[in-house]
Protein backbone atom coordinates (compact mmCIF):
# COMPACT_ATOMS: atom_id res chain seq x y z
CA UNK A 1 0.00 0.00 0.00
CA UNK A 2 1.04 3.35 -0.39
CA UNK A 3 1.61 4.27 3.22
CA UNK A 4 3.26 7.90 1.82
CA UNK A 5 -0.45 9.64 1.15
CA UNK A 6 -1.62 8.36 4.12
CA UNK A 7 1.90 10.05 6.22
CA UNK A 8 1.28 12.93 3.84
CA UNK A 9 -2.27 13.44 5.23
CA UNK A 10 -1.71 13.16 8.94
CA UNK A 11 1.72 15.83 8.64
CA UNK A 12 -0.88 18.11 6.49
CA UNK A 13 -3.71 17.91 9.41
CA UNK A 14 -0.14 17.99 12.36
CA UNK A 15 0.91 21.22 10.02
CA UNK A 16 -2.38 22.82 9.95
CA UNK A 17 -2.88 22.47 14.03
CA UNK A 18 0.52 23.79 14.95
CA UNK A 19 -0.25 26.61 12.25
CA UNK A 20 -3.24 27.34 15.07
CA UNK A 21 -1.23 27.27 17.82
CA UNK A 22 -1.99 23.98 18.81
CA UNK A 23 0.41 21.85 20.92
CA UNK A 24 0.44 18.27 19.80
CA UNK A 25 0.96 15.99 22.34
CA UNK A 26 4.70 14.41 21.34
CA UNK A 27 3.99 10.85 20.83
CA UNK A 28 2.19 12.34 17.42
CA UNK A 29 5.02 13.19 16.11
CA UNK A 30 7.09 10.62 17.12
CA UNK A 31 5.35 8.23 15.54
CA UNK A 32 4.98 10.06 12.36
CA UNK A 33 8.80 10.04 12.48
CA UNK A 34 8.65 6.48 12.96
CA UNK A 35 6.12 6.25 10.23
CA UNK A 36 8.37 8.21 7.54
CA UNK A 37 11.35 6.39 8.17
CA UNK A 38 9.63 2.96 7.83
CA UNK A 39 8.11 4.33 4.76
CA UNK A 40 11.63 4.77 3.72
CA UNK A 41 13.10 1.52 4.90
CA UNK A 42 10.46 -0.30 2.92
CA UNK A 43 11.19 1.97 -0.38
CA UNK A 44 14.71 0.85 -0.08
CA UNK A 45 13.76 -3.10 0.50
CA UNK A 46 10.44 -3.99 -0.41
CA UNK A 47 10.88 -7.16 1.06
CA UNK A 48 10.87 -5.97 4.54
CA UNK A 49 7.67 -7.49 5.35
CA UNK A 50 8.39 -6.80 8.96
CA UNK A 51 8.01 -2.89 8.39
CA UNK A 52 4.34 -3.18 6.75
CA UNK A 53 2.78 -3.60 10.47
CA UNK A 54 4.61 -1.32 12.32
CA UNK A 55 4.15 1.69 9.64
CA UNK A 56 0.64 0.73 9.78
CA UNK A 57 0.52 0.71 14.28
CA UNK A 58 2.55 3.85 13.75
CA UNK A 59 -0.43 5.71 11.53
CA UNK A 60 -2.98 4.57 13.62
CA UNK A 61 -1.40 5.95 16.51
CA UNK A 62 -1.17 9.12 15.31
CA UNK A 63 -4.48 9.15 13.26
CA UNK A 64 -6.06 8.62 16.30
CA UNK A 65 -4.60 11.08 18.72
CA UNK A 66 -4.73 13.96 15.55
CA UNK A 67 -8.31 13.22 15.15
CA UNK A 68 -8.81 13.59 19.12
CA UNK A 69 -6.97 15.98 19.39
CA UNK A 70 -9.20 18.17 16.30
CA UNK A 71 -12.39 16.74 18.15
CA UNK A 72 -11.68 18.65 21.78
CA UNK A 73 -10.24 21.80 19.94
CA UNK A 74 -11.50 22.62 16.65
CA UNK A 75 -14.98 20.56 17.42
CA UNK A 76 -16.25 17.01 15.94
CA UNK A 77 -17.40 18.80 12.45
CA UNK A 78 -13.69 19.69 11.90
CA UNK A 79 -12.70 15.85 13.08
CA UNK A 80 -15.75 14.45 10.59
CA UNK A 81 -13.80 16.31 7.44
CA UNK A 82 -10.47 14.86 8.34
CA UNK A 83 -11.51 11.31 8.83
CA UNK A 84 -13.06 11.13 5.75
CA UNK A 85 -9.94 13.14 3.91
CA UNK A 86 -8.11 9.94 5.77
CA UNK A 87 -10.21 7.82 4.89
CA UNK A 88 -9.98 8.42 1.05
CA UNK A 89 -6.90 9.25 1.11
CA UNK A 90 -6.46 5.14 2.51
CA UNK A 91 -9.14 4.09 -0.11
CA UNK A 92 -6.81 5.53 -2.77
CA UNK A 93 -3.66 3.74 -1.31
CA UNK A 94 -5.12 0.40 -1.28
CA UNK A 95 -6.84 0.84 -4.30
CA UNK A 96 -3.50 1.67 -6.53
CA UNK A 97 -2.02 -1.19 -4.30
CA UNK A 98 -4.42 -3.52 -6.02
CA UNK A 99 -3.88 -2.23 -9.52
CA UNK A 100 -0.22 -2.49 -9.02
CA UNK A 101 -0.81 -6.61 -7.91
CA UNK A 102 -2.80 -6.75 -11.55
CA UNK A 103 0.17 -5.17 -13.36
CA UNK A 104 2.75 -7.32 -11.55
CA UNK A 105 2.60 -9.82 -14.08
CA UNK A 106 1.01 -9.74 -17.96
CA UNK A 107 0.85 -13.56 -18.75
CA UNK A 108 -1.84 -15.94 -17.01
CA UNK A 109 -2.43 -19.72 -18.43
CA UNK A 110 -6.16 -19.40 -19.70
CA UNK A 111 -6.80 -16.14 -19.34
CA UNK A 112 -7.69 -14.78 -22.89
CA UNK A 113 -4.76 -12.44 -23.99
CA UNK A 114 -7.38 -9.58 -24.32
CA UNK A 115 -8.17 -9.43 -20.91
CA UNK A 116 -7.15 -8.01 -18.01
CA UNK A 117 -7.03 -10.10 -14.52
CA UNK A 118 -6.08 -9.85 -10.81
CA UNK A 119 -5.36 -12.43 -8.27
CA UNK A 120 -6.85 -11.92 -4.67
CA UNK A 121 -5.82 -13.88 -1.94
CA UNK A 122 -8.47 -15.34 -0.24
CA UNK A 123 -8.84 -14.40 3.99
CA UNK A 124 -11.06 -13.64 6.53
CA UNK A 125 -11.06 -9.90 5.09
CA UNK A 126 -11.77 -11.10 1.51
CA UNK A 127 -13.66 -14.47 1.47
CA UNK A 128 -14.82 -16.48 -1.67
CA UNK A 129 -18.28 -15.59 -1.35
CA UNK A 130 -17.37 -11.71 -1.74
CA UNK A 131 -15.06 -12.05 -3.96
CA UNK A 132 -17.58 -14.30 -6.47
CA UNK A 133 -20.40 -11.46 -5.54
CA UNK A 134 -18.36 -8.87 -7.03
CA UNK A 135 -17.07 -10.44 -9.44
CA UNK A 136 -20.97 -11.03 -10.78
CA UNK A 137 -21.88 -7.96 -10.25
CA UNK A 138 -19.43 -6.10 -12.11
CA UNK A 139 -19.61 -8.95 -14.72
CA UNK A 140 -16.28 -10.59 -14.49
CA UNK A 141 -15.24 -14.00 -14.41
CA UNK A 142 -13.44 -15.58 -11.41
CA UNK A 143 -11.34 -18.78 -10.78
CA UNK A 144 -10.39 -20.02 -7.82
CA UNK A 145 -7.02 -21.50 -7.81
CA UNK A 146 -5.00 -24.08 -5.05
CA UNK A 147 -2.94 -21.39 -3.18
CA UNK A 148 -6.20 -20.02 -2.44
CA UNK A 149 -6.12 -16.83 -4.67
CA UNK A 150 -8.81 -16.13 -6.72
CA UNK A 151 -8.24 -14.98 -10.30
CA UNK A 152 -10.89 -12.16 -11.27
CA UNK A 153 -10.71 -11.58 -15.06
CA UNK A 154 -12.48 -9.70 -17.69
CA UNK A 155 -12.23 -6.32 -19.63
CA UNK A 156 -9.80 -3.64 -17.79
CA UNK A 157 -12.58 -1.03 -16.93
CA UNK A 158 -14.80 -3.76 -15.24
CA UNK A 159 -11.81 -5.10 -13.06
CA UNK A 160 -10.89 -1.55 -12.34
CA UNK A 161 -14.74 -1.59 -10.71
CA UNK A 162 -13.90 -4.15 -9.09
CA UNK A 163 -10.92 -3.00 -7.30
CA UNK A 164 -13.08 0.26 -6.07
CA UNK A 165 -15.90 -1.96 -5.03
CA UNK A 166 -13.34 -4.73 -3.22
CA UNK A 167 -11.76 -1.38 -1.98
CA UNK A 168 -14.94 0.71 -0.78
CA UNK A 169 -16.06 -3.02 1.10
CA UNK A 170 -13.34 -3.23 2.83
CA UNK A 171 -13.26 -0.05 4.05
CA UNK A 172 -17.01 -0.14 5.01
CA UNK A 173 -16.30 -3.45 7.03
CA UNK A 174 -13.22 -1.73 8.76
CA UNK A 175 -15.15 1.25 9.71
CA UNK A 176 -18.02 -0.39 10.93
CA UNK A 177 -15.49 -2.18 13.53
Amino acid sequence: MNYEIVWKVLSDLATELKKRGEVLPPNVMKDLRSAKTMIEIIKADPTCTECIPKIESYLDMAESALILHVQEKLGPKTAEEWMRKIETVRKKAYEEEMEAEAKASKFVPGVPRDQSWIRIEITNQTPKEIIENITKETGLSCEIQEDSYALVYGEKERIKEFVRKMAERLRKEKFEE
